[in-house]
C-alpha cells in the first residue's frame, strides 16, 4: 500500500510537484529559510576575525577624548607638583645662601668687638656700652638661626675645626683643641665659618 506521503515518480525520485500539493516542499523551503536567517544572526552576534578572536568593539570617540583629556591633566598636574616642589626648594636655599653670606660679612665686626672687650678699659661707662652693642648683635644673629661651633676642649674635627697649628701639651688630651684664635659659626646645617685652633699633641 502506499503512504499518504511517500509521492515517487517512475523512476523512483520523490515528485516535485506532488510534493508542492502535498505542502511538504514548501514546509522544507520555509525551514531552510529559517535556519539560515538564524545563522545569519548569530553571525552578526558572534562575529570573529580570520584569527578566531571576537571582533573589537570600537570606542566611543566622545569616551576617548575624555581619556586623552584625563590623562593629559594628570601628567600636567604631576609636572607642577614637581616644579612647585623645586621651585620651594630653591627659594628655600636661596634665603640661606643670602643669610649666610650676609652672616660671613658680620662676622668680622663681631670678632673686632670681641677683641675690643678684651682689652684693658679703665672707662666702665665706655666698656658697658660696647657690651650692650655686642650682645643686641649677637642676639639679633641668634634669632637668624647663627650658632657658634663648640671648639675649645673638644676633639678635632676637620669638618669644623681648621687647625694651624699643633702643640705638645700635657694638659689637653691627644687631638684636642687647646686654643681658639677666631670662632667658628654655622646656620643650620651649612657651615658659615670653620673655628680656627690650635691642635694639642
Amino acid at each position: 500500500m502506499t503512504d499518504e506521503f511517500d509521492v515517487r515518480d517512475a523512476d523512483g525520485c520523490e515528485d516535485y510537484e506532488s510534493m508542492e500539493e502535498s505542502g511538504l516542499h514548501t514546509d522544507t523551503e520555509e525551514t531552510a529559510q529559517e535556519d539560515t536567517a538564524a545563522d545569519e544572526e548569530a553571525e552578526e552576534l558572534f562575529s570573529e576575525t580570520d584569527d578566531g578572536e571576537p571582533d573589537i568593539i570600537e570606542e566611543d570617540p566622545a569616551q576617548k577624548a575624555l581619556q586623552e583629556a584625563n590623562d593629559k591633566y594628570m601628567r600636567l598636574f604631576a609636572e607642577f607638583d614637581n616644579y612647585r616642589k623645586r621651585t620651594a626648594k630653591e627659594k628655600s636655599e636661596t634665603y640661606q645662601d643670602a643669610v649666610a653670606k650676609t652672616m660671613l660679612e658680620i662676622l668680622p665686626a663681631i670678632d673686632s668687638f670681641e677683641r675690643a672687650m678684651e682689652a684693658p678699659c679703665s672707662d666702665e661707662a665706655y666698656r658697658s656700652g660696647m657690651e650692650k652693642i655686642y650682645n643686641q648683635l649677637t642676639t639679633l644673629l641668634g634669632k637668624l638661626g647663627l650658632e657658634e661651633i663648640p671648639a675649645l676642649n673638644e676633639p678635632f674635627d676637620p669638618k669644623v675645626h681648621n687647625a694651624i697649628r699643633q702643640v705638645e701639651d700635657e694638659n689637653f688630651g691627644e687631638s684636642t683643641v687647646c686654643e681658639v684664635y677666631q670662632k667658628g659659626y654655622r646656620l643650620g646645617d651649612r657651615i658659615v665659618r670653620c673655628a680656627m685652633v690650635s691642635v694639642a699633641n
